[in-house]
């Protein structure tokens, strides 16, 4: 129920004129009083509605329209629902905005140099063309952005060259978004809020306004633009003999993308052509990124290397397939150049001492490995973990039915013996893993039709990453310091972790290394702020004279602050996965109801009670066969086996390859079956035939039926 004069938008309050407030007794429901005053613009329409009232004692909700999204089926719509549904910040303030238009667009050399707004404008008349100063200059060198095809914000672009010795200098660029975002700025609280940009199929939700993320920030091709650049120089084997960081301008020469820069690598003749220029520095990029790869390898460091879903729109906006990502040498160029700098910046703050925000991705649990171990053997694969052991404790007053006698998905039970309730757990606590066990095994299932499958349970095992303000380590990357420096753009942490550079840079003498493992530097709030300190301990030796010697507060933060931050950051990004794959998962469910009754291949990808999920072959599409569908299709009964996550047909039901024989549904339910032997399981990686039966438009999910 909608209170009469509050639940239109301000425009459709204006378009009714008065009849927004004719009284409600007409309809007597609380709505608008007369039927003339139907708007046309409400009928059907998706809305974002203000609860004023949640329901209770007889009585409904109240509310208000806030804004009219459109009608199902428009294109954009059901974004628009994802945005609102996951609480995404999609609208910037007045303020942001304001700020964002008094930052220049475009870069001049006083500007370039660190001067101040009033500096700038009298050296740019003096030194007009002059080399920027305060800054390393770069722009004469062929640099390159590379990124994907509908890309428009470039944080990041490389240089690669070869010394005489054998090393090779690898130079990564990325944008300097500190410079323009200052702290406790309007757009630095509104870049906190939002944690990270939101990237839709054909839409994102940025974390800084267009102007910036698009604009002057963005590493666009043939003008000036200012970064932070890690300067590294390595061996013929990839070790890092020397990294250097420092503020810098460039002027990117070429904006590639991955396609054109692996059709180069390929010997594509037109791209020969096209980029001849660049054809020895993309070599050299390639043998360096080989070389890269192969240390990481050398060390353990795991690459499951998981194709994500893509969908393909035509020239009206319209999906007309969804495929797998590729990943090719160019995708791989990038990955482990960005790496490289993550990890040389991640060492060079730890190294100064300098409490900074890393990204961490801790050990798996031991049962997460017990239970992946005892999946991998039905595969005929183990992790080869040393004394990873099994015990089984009895749970008191716990029973549960003997597999044969379970309870049937429908909820009939046929009674039978009951079974004492075990739950498995691993002998220890603490087990011997490490990232080369997960590593070996991704070798060995590499080319195999299993290779799709364990590589998702493997993914299932371990941790998730997150932020943390303490070095806890990079499991799946085998490196003890690692953190986010390469996307400040689309990643808020990256933008802590500019600051933190930059105040390293400019406090060149200030090293609180010295002073102990556990000395870190702190922000003070101002000049004469007490200064942090941990529960427990006592001020720390160096801060003194760090206060003498003037230390900028710029880009330094309490140890506090940074754990805020990095919870703050996670649960963004976990917010925005969600987000991205709900819309996904939708938008997959909206394109396969245009092909229901279409037939596929698919493979089992989970087993689970109440069915097993497979993945298309001929699409990159997942979908649930429900277990009253295998029941129907075999025409006997099953049961759900833990301990392989099969499900197994009960004897007296065909088999798969057998026609549905007349009148098999009835005798389903005639208690016929006979419990035991079983004649078919359907098991994870198995290949079934299977016709696309409905859309669940609770799951948005796309069910299937086997045939």
């Amino acid at each position: 129920m909608i209170p009469p004069g509050e639940e239109l938008t301000a425009e459709l309050r204006e378009k009714l004129g008065p009849s927004a407030s004719l009284p409600s007794a007409s309809l007597g429901t609380g709505g608008i009083g007369a039927k003339s005053a139907r708007l046309p613009e409400l009928d059907g329409a998706v809305v974002n509605v203000e609860i004023t009232r949640f329901p209770g004692g007889g009585l409904g909700a109240s509310g208000r329209v806030m804004e009219i999204l459109g009608r199902i089926g428009d294109i954009g719509v059901d974004t628009e629902i994802i945005i609102r549904k996951h609480h995404l910040p999609h609208e910037f303030p007045e303020e942001v905005l304001q700020e964002t238009e008094a930052i220049p667009q475009e870069v001049s050399p006083a500007v370039a140099a660190g001067a101040s707004e009033r500096q700038a404008e009298e050296r740019s008349r003096r030194d007009a063309g002059a080399t920027p100063r305060g800054r390393e200059d770069f722009r004469q060198l062929p640099i390159v952005t590379i990124d994907g095809e509908t890309a428009k914000d470039f944080d990041d672009a490389v240089h690669v060259e070869k010394f005489p010795n054998g090393h090779y200098e690898l130079q990564v660029h990325i944008a300097d978004v500190a410079h323009y975002v200052k702290r406790a700025s309007a757009l630095d609280r509104e870049a906190r809020v939002r944690g990270t940009s939101v990237y839709f199929p054909n839409r994102a939700v940025p974390m800084l306004p267009e102007a910036l993320s698009n604009g002057i920030c963005s590493l666009n091709p043939k003008v000036d633009r200012l970064v932070m650049s890690a300067v590294m120089e390595m061996d013929a084997q990839g070790k890092m003999v020397r990294a250097r960081f420092t503020p810098g301008v460039i002027r990117s020469v070429e904006r590639m993308t991955y396609t054109n820069v692996n059709r180069v690598l390929e010997g594509d003749a037109e791209m020969n052509r096209r980029y001849a220029g660049l054809l020895t520095r993309f070599r050299l990029m390639k043998e360096l990124a080989l070389i890269l790869s192969a240390k990481r390898e050398k060390r353990g460091s795991i690459d499951f290397d998981l194709p994500e879903r893509v969908i393909e729109f035509d020239e009206l906006n319209r999906m007309k397939s969804i495929v797998r990502s590729e990943r090719n040498i160019a995708n791989r160029i990038i990955e482990e150049f960005m790496l490289a700098a993550n990890e040389a910046v991640a060492n060079y703050l730890e190294r100064r001492g300098i409490t900074s925000l890393h990204r961490v991705h801790e050990k798996p649990d031991a049962k997460k490995v017990l239970e992946f171990e005892e999946l991998a053997k039905a595969f005929g694969y183990t992790l080869g973990v040393e004394d990873l052991a099994e015990r089984k404790i009895i749970v008191k007053h716990g029973q549960v039915k003997h597999p044969s006698h379970s309870l049937r998905a429908s909820g009939r039970s046929r009674g039978g013996q009951q079974r004492q309730m075990t739950v498995t757990l691993p002998s220890g606590t603490e087990i011997n893993i490490r990232p080369q066990h997960y590593q070996a095994l991704v070798q060995k299932i590499e080319g195999k039709p299993e290779e799709r499958i364990l590589s998702y349970l493997m993914l299932r095992s371990l941790k998730q990453a997150r932020y943390e303000a303490e070095p806890l380590g990079h499991f799946a990357l085998a490196c003890d310091e690692y953190t986010h420096f390469t996307s400040p753009i689309r990643r808020y942490p990256d933008l802590i972790v500019h600051r933190l550079l930059k105040w390293a840079l400019e406090n060149p003498k200030i090293n609180p290394a010295a002073a102990g493992r556990n000395s870190k530097i702190g922000h003070q709030g101002g000049a004469d702020a007490p200064h942090s300190t941990r529960a427990g301990t006592q001020a720390r030796p160096y801060e003194k004279s760090r206060q003498d010697a003037g230390a900028t507060q710029a880009g330094v933060y309490q140890m506090a602050e940074l754990e805020e931050i990095a919870v703050e950051s996670s649960e963004a990004e976990r917010r925005a996965d969600l987000a991205e794959r709900e819309l996904m998962d939708w938008k997959t469910a909206q394109f396969m109801e245009q092909h229901l009754g279409d037939e596929y291949t698919g493979l089992i990808i989970s087993v689970h009670k109440f069915g097993f999920f497979v993945e298309l072959l001929e699409l990159f599409v997942e979908g649930l066969v429900p277990i009253a569908a295998i029941e129907e299709f075999t025409g006997g009964g099953c049961f759900y086996r833990e301990s392989d996550r099969a499900i197994l047909i009960e004897r007296g039901g065909r088999h798969p390859s057998a026609p549905l024989r007349a009148g098999a549904a009835a005798s389903r339910g005639a208690g016929k079956r006979a419990p035991g032997a079983n004649v078919k399981a359907f098991r994870l990686g198995d290949r079934v035939r299977i016709r696309a039966e409905r859309i669940d438009p609770f799951q948005k999910r796309v069910e299937f039926a086997l045939v």
